[in-house]
């Protein structure tokens, strides 16, 4: 009998994946809606994805391991052992189904259920489209798509166009249907670091003032380290523990919001690609920004998709150890597909390439790029 306050609950895509979450409770539906967005709403077709909840999955005997408490298989299942930041919680993973409609166990309790993004990503190109790693806007009726490799400018262009009037269409994820070139955006809550707020105090605003004040706080706390580590010079032991501390602290220098908080009644589900933009960070101080070939921008987009599905290829291959005979065609197909489907989706498309220091002034960065967008 299921417990008081589980509920079954979709999540619709924008009519691209279908996902299912059973026995759900207020926590585990949270949990999905941090991971993909607040993207509930009855299905009128089966199901691609199902995350059923559970109190335990049993592994029962003859139980192996591929990794120490990093995934373990039976002779019928292969179970992640660990949710995010290590903390111990199981999710059945069937991973040469996933792509074709399947179903994931997750025991109730998951910070995050694992894989939950590339999961979908297959899901949608088996379904035709190709999942790009890129931002999105609209502006001035334009569909602005900007890919480039982690840490390029992909959001700080988007934030220096929202604080123009652009639409929202996407920040980490979107799918590209070859077929019309449209992209379509994944809301998911976007990571906002503390120098970006400071930067575009407008946006701030829309975060909360305990989670601002929780960044004063550590960003104190950083700084306070770094004038110790000047006095100690790194000499010591206790400068050289500060020095290796500093940099786990800075990468907690973050907040995740959702889009819909960030920028209300500016988000669009959809749009078309009429400009594409190839941010690229370097050593240089100033911001050049010239012409280039769509295609060449489809091929570096689609291997900068191929390095964000590096963690679902390794599970995969641990998938493949404990089953030698089970494969998943999609993912062995994954990065011809994409290049294929890009290469189509971005053809005729007039493209530009941004080069620009890191971390960059974000308004000079709109500013450059804006001209190139009429």
């Amino acid at each position: 009998m299921s417990r008081p306050g589980l509920k079954t609950v979709d999540f619709d895509v924008h009519g691209v994946i279908g996902i299912r979450a059973v026995d759900a409770s207020e926590h585990d539906r949270a949990v999905v809606r941090r991971q993909i967005g607040p993207l509930e709403g009855q299905l009128e077709r089966e199901p691609d994805i199902v995350l059923h909840f559970v109190d335990r999955i049993e592994l029962g005997s003859r139980v192996r391991f591929v990794g120490l408490d990093d995934v373990a298989y039976t002779d019928e299942a292969l179970v992640v052992l660990r949710g995010r930041h290590q903390a111990p919680a199981r999710t059945r993973i069937p991973v040469h189904e996933i792509g074709d409609p399947c179903e994931i166990v997750c025991e109730h309790g998951l910070s995050a259920v694992p894989y939950l993004v590339a999961i979908v990503n297959l899901t949608a190109l088996a379904r035709g489209y190709v999942p790009v790693h890129a931002a999105a806007f609209l502006y001035e009726g334009n569909g602005i798509l900007v890919t480039g490799w982690s840490k390029g400018g992909k959001t700080e262009t988007l934030l220096g166009f929202m604080a123009l009037g652009a639409e929202y269409v996407a920040d980490e994820w979107l799918y590209v249907d070859p077929t019309t070139s449209t992209m379509i955006g994944l809301p998911e809550p976007m990571r906002i670091w503390d120098w970006q707020l400071r930067a575009m105090p407008a946006f701030g605003v829309h975060v909360s003032a305990r989670r601002r004040a929780g960044l004063r706080s550590l960003r104190a706390v950083i700084e306070l380290m770094r004038r110790t580590e000047d006095v100690l010079r790194g000499s010591t032991a206790a400068g050289r523990t500060l020095r290796r501390a500093r940099p786990l602290l800075e990468r907690q220098l973050s907040v995740q919001v959702p889009p819909e908080r960030l920028f209300p009644g500016r988000i669009l589900a959809r749009a078309p690609i009429d400009r594409i933009v190839f941010v690229v960070s370097t050593e240089r101080p100033d911001i050049e920004v010239a012409p280039v070939d769509a295609e060449h921008v489809a091929l570096r987009a689609a291997i900068s998709t191929d390095h964000e599905r590096l963690d679902l290829e390794a599970l995969h291959l641990k998938s493949q150890f404990a089953f030698p005979s089970a494969s998943n065609p999609w993912l062995e197909r994954a990065s011809d597909l994409g290049r294929e489907r890009l290469v189509t989706a971005f053809r005729d498309r007039p493209a530009i390439i941004v080069e620009h220091p890191y971390p960059p002034d974000i308004p000079a960065l709109a500013r450059a790029i804006e001209p190139h967008l009429r």
